[in-house]
């Protein structure tokens, strides 16, 4: 769709896919590994988020710089959308390069990943923090330069056995979650539409634990 209107209108690759007030434009970026055999993985939970919001709100994809763009519209919100496709361990090249082109502040970032020392469903948004051992939030954090920015965690477990954890987060969802992933993907759907509609402080009041 993207590509479609570039070349219909002849947008240059320094033209913001959404348009107007940098306040009312959010980044939400879904972390993961590219490639089909990461597809149904624990790690790529950050995708497959993102992946259910485009999928119930009819979004179509579109591969960009540094990963697959689309955008949810909602309320004068545009929540763009980025899967990176810069492998999870550089996640921050593909932050930072979207922040910069859609003028977008670091207050309407949320990075949403996989976190191994929450039971398994349990959503939990923070402004800041460390990167717990995450890859990507490494990345994000020495790209950026900081830790004050938002990030969404869902948790994984850690149901895995002494030195079994690559392993368990890059293996595939047992039966019992996903049996319950469709409720949890609905709610961290809502968590999105919610900072941006919302705020941070009030989703997280809303949502955190929930």
């Amino acid at each position: 769709m993207f590509a479609f209107l570039k070349n219909l209108f002849g947008l240059s690759s320094n033209t913001p896919i959404a348009e107007g007030d940098p306040m009312k434009k959010f980044l939400i970026a879904g972390l993961g590994n590219i490639g089909p055999k990461y597809h149904n993985t624990r790690h790529n939970i950050g995708f497959k988020i993102l992946d259910f919001l485009a999928e119930r709100e009819s979004l179509e994809w579109e591969t960009a710089k540094l990963g697959d763009i689309t955008v949810h519209k909602k309320k004068g919100r545009s929540f763009i959308l980025l899967k990176p496709s810069t492998y999870m361990n550089l996640s921050g090249k593909a932050v930072k390069y979207w922040l910069e082109k859609e003028n977008i502040p670091l207050e309407n970032l949320l990075v949403i990943t996989d976190d191994l020392n929450l039971p398994f469903g349990t959503l939990r948004v923070k402004t800041k923090g460390s990167d717990g051992g995450h890859n990507g939030l490494h990345d994000i954090q020495n790209v950026l330069q900081t830790t004050n920015y938002n990030r969404f965690r869902f948790g994984i477990s850690d149901e895995f056995t002494k030195g079994r954890q690559v392993d368990y987060v890059l293996g595939e969802w047992s039966e019992e979650e996903l049996e319950k992933l469709p409720e949890r993907l609905k709610k961290a759907s809502e968590i999105i539409e919610s900072f941006g509609l919302a705020g941070v402080k009030l989703t997280m009041n809303s949502f955190n634990g929930k």
